[in-house]
């Protein structure tokens, strides 16, 4: 395409902001792009991208898998340009573009890894063709901005540029069927001991067959509609699989073709994450030893998840994704399932509705607390703004009233932890991920100082 004096200016002001947000010390995320389209409507278009173009979206998982593929393609000597630092909106993926770029608009780099919001798709693929894009998974988000998996589906399924190949996963029966004119490989997980035959979840957004909407027959569940189904009545399928692989959970490794893989982590969604990088860069062109070895050095964004023994309990932060019922879920569900007696701390307050508004609250619905009215968990502490609706959810969920402590103050949470379970559980929203890891510091502090209340005292809500 002809680089127009738009795009020239484009570029330039891009450069320009870019340096200045650098010599400020600010992440260089979407700012620069914002203004580079201002200016030039379709710089996306203009701009010249690496020969090679790797696209990852999806509801949940997308950012663990770029940023794995990524690092193991430059752990591979690949001269990878991605949008690690930047936005996955089409300003964060032109901002990414400007910094691996000349001045005049010439790629640097011999490959993206471009994390691809979904609702963005129409935006992002009208300008940029990758060879390959892997969607992890499609799944209810955020309703206020999602709406339903089934229009999210189909915003991505009309978007995707026809010459790219995409690497799927055939275990999820929503986004397994997109863009069906496109070549295409699967991924799948052959049945695991903890697969069941009925739904657990509250949330099931593909209980009808989608050819004749009469009811599936799911061969085993997973979770939600991540599972083997087909459909009675017209024949309708999961596909079947070019790379199913064979989960070990307790061994912590993954089998795939004769090659044995690291999970990096004990759920499920770790080890979907795991294989789709793994399919992805075969798929690429990398041999399953070489990806194997270069997982070995890789370990879970610390921000996401980190484990630590201290006196003899587990402190464990994990990420649950605000607003996301099944992302939740699943990290419920884990936990419950999680050997030993379990403390809590709940920071689930979405920052910016905090902020801004009030918080929309349908999402604690479509997601299972009922996981957490386990025998194992001892007590759960409730910090935020919202923490007494995340109350009531609870005890509809069957959680006693007792075991549940309540402040308004996120950093109120660690001294009503009482220390006396072999785990702790710290679960935290997104964009809390700071306020989890100072209270994380000072559970830990306590322990290391060899605090440790004697069980049965149970301190009152603020």
């Amino acid at each position: 395409m002809k680089k127009t004096w738009r795009f020239r200016l484009a570029m330039l002001i891009g450069k320009m902001a870019m340096f200045a947000q650098k010599v400020l010390g600010m992440n260089a995320t979407y700012f620069p792009g914002k203004l580079a389209i201002r200016i030039c409507p379709d710089f996306l278009g203009q701009i010249e991208k690496p020969p090679m173009v790797i696209g990852v979206t999806g509801t949940n998982g997308k950012t663990t898998c770029a940023n794995l593929i990524g690092n193991i393609l430059v752990d591979q000597g690949y001269d990878v340009i991605s949008n690690k630092m930047g936005s996955n909106i089409n300003a964060g993926i032109a901002s990414t573009l400007i910094s691996g770029s000349s001045i005049t608009g010439k790629a640097k780099h011999a490959v993206a890894v471009l994390e691809i919001d979904e609702r963005s798709s129409r935006k992002i693929y009208s300008y940029i063709q990758p060879q390959w894009v892997l969607c992890t998974n499609l799944f209810r988000d955020t309703v206020t901005r999602e709406a339903h998996p089934e229009f999210v589906f189909q915003l991505i399924s009309e978007s995707l540029p026809a010459e790219t190949k995409l690497v799927l996963n055939a275990d999820d029966l929503i986004s397994s069927r997109l863009a069906p004119n496109n070549d295409r490989v699967y991924y799948s997980i052959e049945r695991m001991p903890s697969d069941t035959e009925v739904c657990e979840n509250i949330v099931n957004d593909m209980r009808l067959c989608p050819v004749c909407h009469e009811p599936l027959h799911f061969e085993y569940v997973r979770h939600h509609h991540i599972g083997k189904a087909h459909c009675e009545h017209c024949g309708f399928a999961s596909p079947a699989s070019q790379y199913e692989a064979a989960v070990d959970m307790a061994s912590g490794v993954m089998t795939l073709e004769g090659t044995t893989y690291p999970l990096m982590g004990d759920s499920v969604f770790n080890a979907y994450n795991i294989l789709a990088v793994v399919v992805l860069l075969r798929e690429f062109g990398l041999s399953g030893k070489k990806i194997s070895a270069s997982l070995q050095k890789t370990q879970i964004v610390k921000s996401r998840y980190s484990s630590e023994v201290i006196d003899g309990v587990e402190v464990v932060t994990h990420m649950a994704k605000g607003k996301n019922a099944i992302a939740c879920s699943c990290v419920f569900d884990y936990v419950r399932k999680e050997p030993g007696s379990k403390e809590i701390v709940l920071i689930l307050d979405d920052y910016f509705d905090r902020k801004n508004s009030s918080e929309n609250t349908c999402w604690y619905y479509d997601t299972d607390f009922e996981f957490l009215a386990d025998p194992s968990i001892k007590r759960i502490i409730v910090g935020g703004v919202r923490a007494w609706d995340l109350k009531v959810r609870l005890l509809i969920a069957g959680v006693s009233e007792e075991s549940i402590i309540c402040t308004p103050s996120e950093a109120d949470t660690p001294s009503l932890v009482q220390l006396d379970a072999d785990r702790i559980f710290i679960l935290h929203e997104l964009y809390l991920t700071g306020a989890a890891m100072t209270v994380r510091n000072q559970i830990a502090d306590r322990l290391r100082a060899g605090e440790r209340q004697k069980k049965g005292e149970m301190p009152h809500d603020h």
